[in-house]
């Protein structure tokens, strides 16, 4: 009979956690990255800041970026980033995902479309950020195809996979990125300014973000810029997102 209780109980708070989150409004954020690293440099303030208010926060990183380091090889980097990758997404409060892909290998393909969808069925986020179009970097600019077709795919009733068909992505919004600047608008941006310090110590989980791998500054880079986003926005701090062409039409019967 205690059993029984305890039970109950149990499920009675789980059903009123539901109803809170519910009735708050929380969101799921879903952010897809090429390579571990990529999201919470361009959109970890938001993350957290998203956390915070409670919304649940997911990343998926398509391939950890274990090419990337000169001095190791590409295993024991991998080894490396996943724990970094690890590392970050707790700083954030976010869940974190990794895919089967091999950096600079990501295909851009029916089957990593069909993987991505299902992620997306999954984890049934109302927003998913990730690259934006046009990129240096092949697999940034692959990343942005396939999630952009995997939103359609998962909401597709005839597209079979593990998990059944969502159709709840309101939006996909386009990370700034400097590999990817090309085309790109800072068509909405985000006071960031209250989630700074979480996103300085999420980031410097990396060795690459720290300055141990790459001699670019990625630290300072993306420092300064949420501060030119920021003064933009007539903000602290800011984080810029662009969204496809059909999402900027507005429909009115007058002038607002």
């Amino acid at each position: 009979m205690i059993e029984l209780l305890r039970r109950l109980f149990g499920l009675l708070v789980a059903l009123s956690c539901a109803l809170a989150a519910s009735a708050s409004g929380q969101r799921t954020i879903l952010a897809v990255g090429a390579h571990a690293g990529d999201v919470e440099l361009t959109s970890g303030a938001l993350l957290a800041k998203q956390h915070r208010l409670g919304d649940r926060v997911v990343i998926l990183h398509l391939t950890l970026g274990e090419g990337g380091n000169p001095r190791l090889a590409p295993d024991r980097y991998a080894d490396q980033k996943r724990r970094e990758a690890v590392d970050a997404a707790a700083a954030l409060g976010a869940e974190v995902l990794f895919g089967p892909y091999r950096d600079g290998e990501l295909p851009d393909d029916d089957a990593a479309r069909r993987y991505v969808a299902d992620v997306i069925r999954a984890v049934k986020p109302s927003v998913v950020i990730t690259h934006w179009h046009e990129s240096i970097h092949k697999d940034h600019a692959a990343a942005s195809r396939i999630v952009a077709d995997a939103v359609l795919l998962a909401s597709l009733e005839g597209v079979k996979t593990e998990h059944p068909p969502f159709r709840g992505v309101r939006s996909v919004w386009y990370a700034e990125n400097w590999e990817d600047a090309s085309g790109f608008q800072p068509y909405i941006s985000v006071d960031v300014t209250s989630a700074m310090d979480t996103w300085r110590t999420a980031v410097t989980k990396y060795e690459f973000v720290r300055g141990g791998v790459s001699d670019f500054r990625y630290l300072d880079y993306y420092d300064a810029l949420s501060i030119v986003r920021g003064a933009l926005a007539r903000k602290g701090r800011a984080e810029a997102f662009d969204i496809d062409a059909s999402g900027k039409r507005r429909i009115l019967d007058s002038l607002p």
